[in-house]
């Protein structure tokens, strides 16, 4: 979907919305695409479950709970903090589709990465399938990697919104010869993702590809803030283009790259291609 707007035509750019996340009303963009070879992988080392992490409304706890149900692994949710009762949405989808949730509080949550705390949950559950929060690993860029050359349009610059770092990884190393990509950090204090998009492509390929860069600006007050001026840009996009973007991770993307056109940042007859990721 090629965006027209006088606020971007002016300045000689043009933009398109590239719907990933319509791929699969389960599993939407980048959820399928980060746990592909996962699942690949799983499957071929004997695991019959996986276990992974995420707060209370995560979509990463939903995407492996309907990838489990739908594959045939039982599935474990570390979900962060306390229980609370009645499930919120996304906690209650996640336990509909099979998942088992536990809880960890916010110190042991910290520390989810260290032995003792996954030997615990060992203990307790199993040698499962260890799946990072967010489904970032060196398999999840590969299959993140795949999705450049699926967009059928003409691109020099690839935009998307980042919380762990893997869909940047990822998409960085697909690129096209001369194209690069811009992500917009949705966290708040987030200077850590550099080291993190950097690590994973290392994992993954060996080097870091060096063709992106991270806007660590339009965070707009941390994850999940979704402050008044953020919301009116959404909802002015969806009033001109026929498309609300969620306020989370694609508004934040969105009101970023059109502060950035708007500066004069984005050389003209740029052509930018910017990922939905569900």
């Amino acid at each position: 979907m090629e965006v027209r707007d006088e606020r971007i035509e002016e300045r000689g750019v043009r933009l398109w919305l590239c719907r990933d996340d319509l791929t699969d009303p389960e599993l939407p963009g980048n959820k399928l695409r980060k746990l592909k070879y996962n699942l690949v992988a799983a499957r071929e080392q004997g695991h019959s479950t996986l276990l992974t992490f995420g707060g209370a409304y995560s979509n990463h706890l939903r995407a492996v709970a309907a990838a489990g149900r739908r594959h045939g692994f039982a599935t474990v949710g570390v979900v962060r903090g306390e229980p609370h009762e009645p499930l919120n949405p996304s906690l209650a989808y996640a336990a509909a589709q099979g998942m088992r949730l536990t809880y960890l509080d916010r110190d042991a949550y910290r520390r989810k990465h260290t032995e003792p705390v996954l030997a615990g949950l060992r203990e307790r559950f199993g040698d499962c399938y260890l799946l990072p929060e967010g489904g970032s690993n060196a398999l999840a860029v590969r299959g993140c990697a795949e999705l450049p050359a699926e967009l059928g349009i003409p691109y020099d610059l690839l935009c998307c919104p980042v919380g762990t770092g893997g869909t940047l990884a990822g998409l960085a190393g697909g690129l096209p010869p001369g194209a690069t990509a811009l992500g917009f950090a949705v966290l708040k204090g987030a200077g850590f993702l550099a080291d993190e998009v950097t690590r994973l492509q290392t994992e993954t390929w060996g080097a870091p590809t060096g063709n992106w860069r991270l806007d660590l600006d339009h965070h707009f007050g941390g994850y999940a803030k979704t402050p008044p001026d953020l919301l009116a840009f959404c909802t002015d996009f969806a009033t001109r283009h026929g498309y609300r973007p969620d306020p989370i991770y694609t508004g934040k993307l969105l009101a970023g790259l059109y502060s950035h056109i708007a500066a004069g940042q984005i050389p003209t007859g740029t052509r930018i291609a910017v990922i939905i990721t569900g």
